[in-house]
């Protein structure tokens, strides 16, 4: 066991498997004799599901560090801006129910009251709007930076919508060419495990035996290694998470110059939502919904009243999921990424972060020696229990707030039997006091306090102010940021160019480059 780690075994591609190893590699010098070797196995047989074209900001880095150029990357991947989500119909379904979960944190966040100040003084403008510039921008249909922008740089700050299988296709180019990454195409036949430490020692495919010290488990729902192998169990969580069918569709714009949404629109359905993401090229549009309350026939004919039955540019897909997560993610010399690991339901883009949150952490501290593989795994699975828990209770967040009575669906997320006690302990505290970094304890959050601010007062929930807080009795330095924020935001609205303009540019001139 005393051993070094030099050869690491990727199994399974997409977007999970191919971005865990350009981070891995760009990190560990695997295009070096003396890096650390990565051999990634695919089958050749095995398509991307596709889930979630939405990413964080975080991709802008993760992108950056492994040596991608956003020029290339936007090209390559039909990808476009994204600068957060719409949420339409979720609070009780009115024409006028709207409300944004921006990227950019509210101007004044911890340093003044602005929530109370926003219901006191500025009710007449959503939270998102008196103390950020973006959903304004998103509204107009602005992109995050200017044509003069350096590659990676914001205005605003920005993730992006792309398409999964370019993404992947764009990731293994890299990968092969740039970082050294090995690439057997094969389908794996079984794997040999020590018989002392039930360690991993290779895995057996019709191409070949690839011997490994630390193997990473990319093979999506199968689960091979983790969950066939291992036997680790699936934690299920639709008591909690009702959804587990999604209907995905493409849509083709009617105009070559008609406006990119710049921003996942999320449009609350009976039984479920819509998802509504924009590209350069198409439309990608899905219906998200719960087996348990519709039927896939009721469910399309949802999804064709969204788009229009004419319209639709290909058959619809469907696609089923199971909403949980593996008991743990590191055992032995094995770890899971992706949906090997877990998945939830695409609302907020979750599956993607989680790929990077996880292939950083598995960087950052992968073992040096193989004796001390075990304090690693408990070190990993310490750190991702709890980042699923909270993106569990964040997702639920959505449907708890919700007023909606118009099906059983949404009455059933609001029972207290479907919600965790550290969610319900939660909300019992905002209502006293507003959500901020003392309520977080992950230095890298997914979902920081601002996120559960503009979800909070977006649904319409209701903090009581302090009436001994001096930042309440005295909200000047609150509506100094608000006055900045209407300032910055008059500025932005002048001087943005239109998001499908600003791509265009990209594609014929390139932004400037930092490298």
């Amino acid at each position: 066991m005393d051993k070094p780690l030099k050869q690491i075994v990727i199994l399974g591609g997409g977007s999970a498997g191919w971005l865990t190893a350009g981070v891995l590699a760009s990190e560990h010098n695997s295009a070096r004799e003396d890096g650390v070797q990565i051999t990634l196995v695919e089958s050749p047989s095995v398509s991307t599901v596709g889930v979630g074209e939405g990413t964080w900001p975080t991709m802008r880095n993760t992108l950056r560090k492994i040596g991608i150029s956003e020029n290339t990357f936007i090209r390559s991947c039909d990808a476009s801006f994204k600068q957060g989500s719409q949420f339409v119909g979720w609070v009780d379904g009115k024409d006028d129910d709207k409300y944004y979960h921006p990227f950019t944190i509210p101007t004044g966040l911890g340093d003044a009251n602005i929530v109370q100040y926003w219901r006191s003084h500025q009710r007449n403008m959503s939270f998102a709007n008196a103390f950020t510039p973006q959903a304004h921008v998103c509204d107009s249909g602005l992109a995050p930076k200017q044509k003069a922008t350096p590659e990676y740089a914001v205005v605003v700050n920005y993730g992006y919508h792309l398409d999964a299988g370019k993404f992947a296709q764009l990731l293994e180019r890299h990968c092969t060419k740039n970082l050294g990454v090995k690439h057997l195409k094969a389908h794996v036949t079984d794997v040999r495990v020590c018989k002392q430490s039930g360690f991993l020692e290779s895995i057996l495919t019709d191409g070949g035996e690839v011997e490994g010290d630390f193997f990473i488990d990319c093979s999506g729902f199968a689960s091979l290694l983790l969950g066939q192998h291992y036997k680790i169990p699936f934690i299920d969580k639709q008591s909690c998470l009702f959804n587990d069918s999604a209907l995905a569709a493409r849509l083709e714009y009617p105009y070559p110059d008609s406006d990119i949404a710049t921003h996942t629109i999320s449009t609350a359905k009976s039984n479920g939502w819509v998802w509504d993401i924009g590209l350069p090229s198409r439309r990608g549009i899905g219906y998200v919904y719960s087996s348990d309350y519709t039927t896939d026939e009721d469910a399309e004919k949802v999804l064709r009243e969204y788009i229009g039955n004419d319209k639709v540019e290909s058959s619809i897909r469907k696609i089923s999921f199971k909403p949980g997560h593996r008991e743990k993610f590191w055992h032995k010399n094995c770890v899971a990424v992706g949906m090997a690991a877990g998945f939830l339901e695409p609302l907020e883009a979750s599956a993607l972060a989680l790929i990077e949150l996880s292939a950083s952490m598995i960087s950052k501290e992968l073992p040096a020696r193989l004796d001390i593989m075990d304090l690693a795994a408990k070190r990993f699975n310490k750190r991702f229990h709890y980042r699923w828990e909270k993106i569990i209770d964040f997702l639920k967040l959505h449907y708890v707030l919700s007023k909606r009575d118009d099906s059983q669906y949404w009455i059933d997320n609001r029972d207290v039997s479907s919600i965790s006690d550290t969610l319900l302990d939660m909300l019992k505290i905002w209502k006293y006091q507003v959500p901020s970094h003392n309520d977080f304890t992950d230095v890298e959050e997914l979902f920081s306090s601002s996120s559960y601010q503009y979800i909070l007062y977006g649904m319409d929930f209701n903090t009581e102010g302090r009436l001994t807080s001096s930042r309440d009795m005295e909200p000047q330095l609150a509506e100094k940021y608000f006055l900045q924020n209407q300032t910055l935001t008059d500025k932005y609205l002048k001087g943005l160019p239109k998001n499908r303009d600003l791509i265009n540019y990209i594609f014929s001139n390139g932004m400037p480059s930092t490298v």
